[in-house]
């Protein structure tokens, strides 16, 4: 790694650039600084690095691909083009120069076009599994996981330890439903390369997804046993054992795992969670503490403590961490709805007025934050404010719920023309409700009983 980013050609022409040196380099040095500089993703340097070359070599078919190369990683598609067209020629035998025009017509989004360059460099023999990675690739772009399918193999029978070729076999397989296949294909591969941690990972991950959890387990497993670093794998087993409802084990997991952390914030939130499933409240309750001290703003382990805490009815608490991580999360709908349930929880209805308001902005489709709030409106006495919260309501949503609730802040207003007109149109829309809602706004009562005689 170190020599890679110290290389001496291109600290050689470093050193001509920041001095007004003029240097030599012949085509092939020139050539290795161009493709350090790609390599690091430094393409003004890159591009420098092109215009000095060509100055001194103005007729190297090798310093013109790479200058193409440097015109597509800057989006310079005219000139890339430009480019292409005067090289046609003379490139065409040419690997690189292919692979640059392949790229020039997937960026542009013709994969068609893309897939044929590639295959005319295919015929050159060179470079096999990247172009039948890129020709599958391609063959993504157009939604056709049978003949992409047919090229990542390919890729991995040039290169049987390539990655990216193996977990796209599976993904294609996926893709097409074709599920014995895969696993067949992943039971080939893993008999010739048992010691693949990305086979064994995606054998593992074939069996979760099967729900096949205890062979899923067997996977990771052996993963581990070759690599017992992999911290992410503890993760998935972990979850393993959580599909199974096995809560212990999988907190077994999430210890080992913690041993292997620089972060444990996570993982302690996990740990807690398998104790709340477990029902034991008061480890749950600890793990998220640990949590926190992990991490004191995560949110998530706050919000858990306020469930523990309401569950071990200690309201104060419980509204107290909810507080907290809603502050973290603002923009949280969820957080809100319980913020606002532990407010009227807790009689403190002026403070889960606000995030109702919340509510009915972010989510206006969804009736019952109107009517939660509209209620709590009328908990606090503010009748003429609930009425203007309806009227708006019952333009998205004319139900009967919000024709009671109105009624009742007109009966409470001492209007009753306008009470006794809204209580009929949310009789004549349920009347089964009239039961429930004479429980909640006993003023209606009386006038149900005059409408119900007046129709007899």
């Amino acid at each position: 790694m170190e020599e890679f980013f110290e290389n001496e050609l291109a600290k050689k022409f470093e050193e001509m650039i920041e001095n007004n040196d003029e240097f030599y380099f012949d085509t092939e040095e020139y050539i290795e600084i161009i493709i350090y500089y790609l390599e690091l993703g430094d393409y003004s340097y890159a591009e420098m690095a092109v215009n000095h070359a060509l100055k001194i070599h103005p007729n190297s078919l090798e310093i013109k691909t790479k200058q193409l190369e440097v015109f597509l990683e800057l989006e310079r598609y005219t000139k890339a083009k430009e480019l292409i067209d005067e090289l046609h020629q003379s490139s065409l035998e040419d690997t690189d120069f292919l692979v640059c025009c392949a790229k020039y017509y997937s960026n542009l989004g013709n994969p068609k076009k893309s897939i044929e360059y590639c295959q005319k460099a295919l015929q050159l023999e060179e470079e096999e599994n990247f172009l039948h990675n890129f020709i599958a690739d391609e063959y993504v772009n157009l939604d056709d996981p049978f003949n992409a399918l047919k090229h990542y193999t390919s890729a991995l029978e040039h290169d049987p330890y390539d990655d990216y070729s193996l977990e796209n076999v599976m993904v294609c397989y996926s893709k097409l439903n074709r599920s014995q296949e895969a696993l067949d294909f992943l039971n080939q591969y893993l008999d010739k390369f048992s010691f693949s941690e990305t086979a064994w990972y995606e054998y593992g991950q074939f069996h979760f997804n099967k729900k096949n959890y205890e062979e899923a387990i067997n996977g990771f497993d052996y993963l581990l046993a070759i690599n017992s670093q992999a911290v992410g794998v503890y993760a998935n087993k972990a979850a393993c054992y959580e599909a199974m409802g096995e809560w212990d084990k999988a907190i077994a997991v999430y210890e080992e795992m913690l041993d292997l952390e620089y972060t444990k914030a996570f993982t302690f939130y996990k740990i807690g969670l398998c104790h709340k499933e477990a029902k034991k409240l008061v480890p749950a309750l600890t793990s998220f503490q640990k949590s926190l001290r992990e991490d004191p703003q995560f949110y998530l382990a706050m919000m858990e403590q306020s469930f523990i805490y309401e569950e071990l009815g200690n309201i104060k608490e419980s509204l107290y961490f909810a507080q907290e991580a809603a502050n973290l999360s603002e923009g949280n709908v969820e957080y809100q709805k319980r913020l606002a349930f532990l407010y009227i929880t807790s009689g403190d209805y002026e403070e889960s007025l606000i995030c109702l308001k919340k509510l009915i902005e972010s989510e206006p489709t969804r009736f019952y934050n109107w009517y939660a709030y509209s209620e709590v409106l009328m908990l606090l006495g503010e009748y003429e404010e609930a009425i203007t919260i309806l009227e708006k309501a019952l333009k998205a949503h004319p139900r009967a719920e919000l024709y009671y609730q109105l009624s009742n802040c007109y009966l409470h207003l001492k209007s009753e023309s306008e009470g006794i007109a809204m209580l009929e149109k949310a009789l004549e829309l349920d009347s089964t409700l009239s039961k429930d809602m004479q429980l909640k706004y006993p003023f209606i009562k009386e006038q149900v009983k005059k409408i119900k005689a007046k129709k007899k």
